[in-house]
């Protein structure tokens, strides 16, 4: 589940945020932006940057195996879809700024979190269609109110073939099942459910069988991936600890609704064992993930800055120390997803939008 990046920017009042970059003009598009205009100058590990899409919210990009394509959610109005739906695209054949890309979700409900699944002919996402066709409402914002994400309780996670037919549904338990990834192993997925009253991890094997639980403390546990061996997973998660925080948290569970303005990244192994707290930075830390090494987590925060809503991606060792700053937008950069072969990166950004709020995906080389 990512933020809906335009209701955090709208709640968080953002007018307009349009950085300067290098020579570059609003009207430019994936043909003609030269080589690394969109880089910012303290980028060192970005080379050979290029933008993806070009309008609405697109995020949770996520590689196919052979490093090929890319799935991922997108409210692109022009792509005829009113909420977030499932697309795939292919590096190097497909151009954005003029297609629409093959949608994969059927365009009933909501969906999120796909991942494709070894083979690359299939992809797993979660989808409420199941509770009906129009798109379940966000939460309305109070004015003065916290940022709350909805955790619809019709979520289900599916497989569908790149033709978008349904060809299996893997979770069929009461509540919020959705934020399913996949190992690089192949052999099992790590998702988030609501099925014990509270917001855990959960492993099961890709036919979704042999369910386990894997995270029991209170809070809110998820975006979770597997480390590049396959042994290990990262993720984010809210630790209430007060008994003030602790009755907003199971308050706000019970009305469907989650506030991730706090939460740290944590990793554990995939049985659940050895659960380690990696950051301790305060206000949001989310979207993680392990570098090619296994020795590194990249991951998006806003924990720097004095405006809540800048987010940037920073890399950590997975013992805590070593903490850097990737990426330097002056409003949104988060879910990074290396390449299986470690030499790319795909995230969402803000950067290049011409003040607008639009979210779009890029493709850069991975300098170490």
């Amino acid at each position: 589940m990512k933020f809906k990046l335009s209701l955090l920017l709208a709640s968080l009042i953002i007018v307009s945020c349009s950085p300067q970059k290098k020579e570059e003009t609003a009207t430019e598009t994936q043909s003609d932006v030269s080589v690394d205009s969109l880089v910012y100058p303290q980028e060192k590990h970005f080379k050979n940057m290029r933008q993806l899409t070009f309008g609405g919210d697109n995020a949770e990009a996520y590689w196919s195996f052979d490093n090929t394509k890319l799935t991922f959610q997108s409210n692109n109005k022009a792509w005829g879809v009113s909420c977030d739906h499932i697309f795939y695209t292919t590096l190097g054949t497909d151009d954005l700024s003029m297609n629409k890309p093959a949608m994969i979700s059927n365009g009933k409900g909501r969906t999120t979190c796909s991942y494709f699944i070894p083979g690359d002919q299939t992809i797993i996402y979660a989808s409420t269609h199941l509770g009906g066709d129009e798109c379940p409402k966000d939460p309305e914002r109070v004015p003065g109110g916290k940022y709350l994400w909805p955790i619809f309780p019709t979520y289900d996670i599916f497989v569908a073939d790149l033709n978008g037919n349904i060809l299996k549904q893997l979770t069929t338990e009461r509540g919020y099942d959705a934020e399913a990834t996949v190992s690089p192993k192949g052999d099992k997925i790590v998702f988030t459910s609501t099925r014990n009253g509270d917001l855990d991890l959960y492993t099961m094997n890709l036919d979704g069988s042999d369910v386990k639980q894997i995270t029991f403390e209170l809070g809110y546990d998820g975006g979770a991936f597997f480390s590049p061996d396959g042994n290990r997973i990262v993720f984010r998660a809210s630790r209430p600890k007060t008994p003030e925080d602790i009755k907003e948290y199971k308050d706000n569970l019970a009305q469907g609704l989650v506030a991730p303005t706090q939460m740290e990244i944590f990793t554990c192994n995939v049985d659940g064992s050895d659960l380690k707290q990696i950051t301790n930075l305060g206000k949001a830390n989310w979207a993680p993930f392990y570098h090619p090494s296994g020795k590194k987590i990249i991951f998006s925060s806003n924990h720097h800055g004095d405006r809540g809503f800048k987010f940037n991606l920073f890399m950590i060792n997975e013992d805590g120390s070593g903490l850097e700053q990737i990426s330097f937008d002056e409003v949104f950069d988060s879910f990074p997803m290396f390449s299986y072969d470690g030499k790319k990166i795909v995230f969402s950004s803000n950067r290049n939008n011409n003040g607008t709020r639009d979210t779009n995906l890029f493709v850069a080389d991975w300098v170490d």
